[in-house]
């Protein structure tokens, strides 16, 4: 298999590059999944629900593009550092929103990191692997935005399980300081 091929310098960035772009995905869709909720316990629209979602992919164009500037002049592997603890700070804080205006914000910000994120983690992908095999590493780290979205289903499914959705749909935002824990591995060996 062509990832035998690889050093382990090369493997312990595929496996940065897919876990964030992992997270991004379950972070992604499992707003989705609580837009009905929130409906319900804020009275919010659907109009609202897709202005939150859309605040967010706009702010992740933005943050794509700053990302990018502060990783070409700071560092890749620092930027992407940041970009993980920003996203994560901001879904988690999103799990203390008392409104969509609030919710609007928190998104919105999380965007910046989720945006950063993706776009650093491709460059460093890009950087690392061998010619030969970067076409195969990017769709294996492409691969991993199906992941991030079954985890979100699964997820959600356990934790509206065992609790109301009144406190459920934060509880799978605050899930989302998690990432932030990967910052010590990726300072370390990536």
């Amino acid at each position: 298999m062509w990832l035998q091929e690889t050093k382990p310098q090369e493997r312990r960035t595929l496996v940065a590059a897919f876990a964030g772009y992992g997270v991004d995905a379950f972070d992604y869709m499992i707003y989705t999944f609580m837009i009905p909720t929130l409906i319900v316990v804020w009275g919010m629209t659907k109009t609202e629900a897709g202005y939150i979602a859309t605040g967010a992919l706009v702010t992740s164009a933005i943050g794509g593009w700053l990302a990018g500037i502060l990783a070409d002049r700071y560092g890749r592997v620092r930027i992407l550092q940041l970009t993980v603890l920003w996203f994560s700070f901001f879904t988690f804080l999103s799990g203390f929103t008392q409104s969509p205006e609030q919710l609007f914000i928190t998104r919105a910000l999380q965007g910046l990191g989720f945006g950063g994120e993706w776009s650093v983690g491709s460059v460093l992908i890009a950087e690392m692997i061998q010619a030969r095999h970067r076409g195969k590493a990017v769709g294996l780290v492409q691969s991993s935005w199906a992941v991030g979205w079954g985890i979100s289903a699964i997820a959600f499914w356990a934790v509206y399980a065992l609790l109301e959705p009144a406190l459920a749909w934060r509880v799978l935002f605050w899930i989302g300081v998690l990432p932030a824990l990967s910052v010590v591995w990726v300072r370390k060996y990536v």
